[in-house]
């Protein structure tokens, strides 16, 4: 015999869906009592409309405003915070790759200011390497030249010193030049003539009968000078012997110069 499954001992318990669906009709059945026990003088329009539109409320409503809720408060919410999270993220990764990229820009720039410095200095100090090299090789150069210049002085001053022959010819050249510094006056036509007539150009030439001679001071040399008047009038640089040719020659051009102006006026014993 088949169990009887309407007992009451195995009816099934009430889900919350069933729980709200029942709040719901007694809720309307209050509502619609509430509007039945209003006098009809106090009812408005309005209230007629109401209680004469269809009110109709099922558990698959209620089923749709609970699953609204609940998506709204909790996947949507989740959904939310997790997009929240992404993009905070996101931001920072941003953020610190910004910084990064502003950090290697600056130690770029720093390095680029580092390099040039570094290549400045290195080029001051070749500048400065060269102009103390080309200073130097300035300064030997002009060593060189004064050395050059003094040497080459030197060498002119060699060559400039004039040598005469030892003969009556140089013997008469050499008076004349110094004869022409000291300021004597003479030429070489007037000493070779007068020498030819005193001495016939022996310089060694003496006169032992002469007035001078019988006195004791015979007249001597190419020009026939006593000693007296040699000494008396001997020329500075030429030697203090009265038979040296040159300094014979000098002594009695001065001595000329002074009693007869010039050895050039003398045509005779003086």
């Amino acid at each position: 015999m088949p169990k009887n499954i309407a007992a009451r001992g195995h009816s099934p318990k009430p889900t919350k869906l069933h729980k709200l669906s029942i709040a719901g009709v007694a809720a309307l059945g209050a509502a619609a009592l509430a509007f039945s026990l209003v006098p009809d003088s106090g009812r408005t329009t309005t209230d007629d409309a109401a209680s004469t539109a269809p009110v109709a409320y099922s558990g698959q409503q209620i089923k749709g405003v609970e699953s609204g809720v609940a998506g709204t408060s909790g996947a949507e919410l989740k959904a939310r915070s997790i997009e929240a999270g992404h993009k905070a993220a996101a931001d920072t990764a941003a953020a610190a790759k910004k910084e990064a990229a502003s950090q290697a820009a600056a130690a770029k720039k720093k390095a680029a200011a580092q390099a040039a410095a570094k290549k400045k200095a290195a080029a001051q100090k070749k500048a400065a390497a060269q102009a103390a090299a080309k200073k130097k090789a300035a300064e030997s150069r002009a060593e060189s030249a004064t050395a050059s210049r003094s040497t080459h002085r030197i060498q002119m001053e060699t060559v400039a010193a004039k040598t005469y022959p030892n003969n009556l010819d140089g013997w008469i050249r050499e008076s004349l030049d110094i004869m022409k510094k000291k300021g004597i006056p003479g030429s070489y036509q007037g000493l070779h003539k007068n020498i030819m007539r005193e001495s016939s150009g022996n310089p060694m030439a003496i006169n032992d009968w002469d007035i001078n001679a019988i006195n004791g001071i015979p007249s001597k040399g190419l020009l026939q000078v006593i000693p007296p008047t040699f000494k008396a009038y001997h020329v500075e640089g030429t030697s203090w012997n009265i038979y040296d040719p040159v300094a014979n020659i000098t002594a009695a051009c001065n001595y000329a110069a002074d009693k007869y102006g010039s050895m050039d006026n003398v045509n005779s014993a003086y």
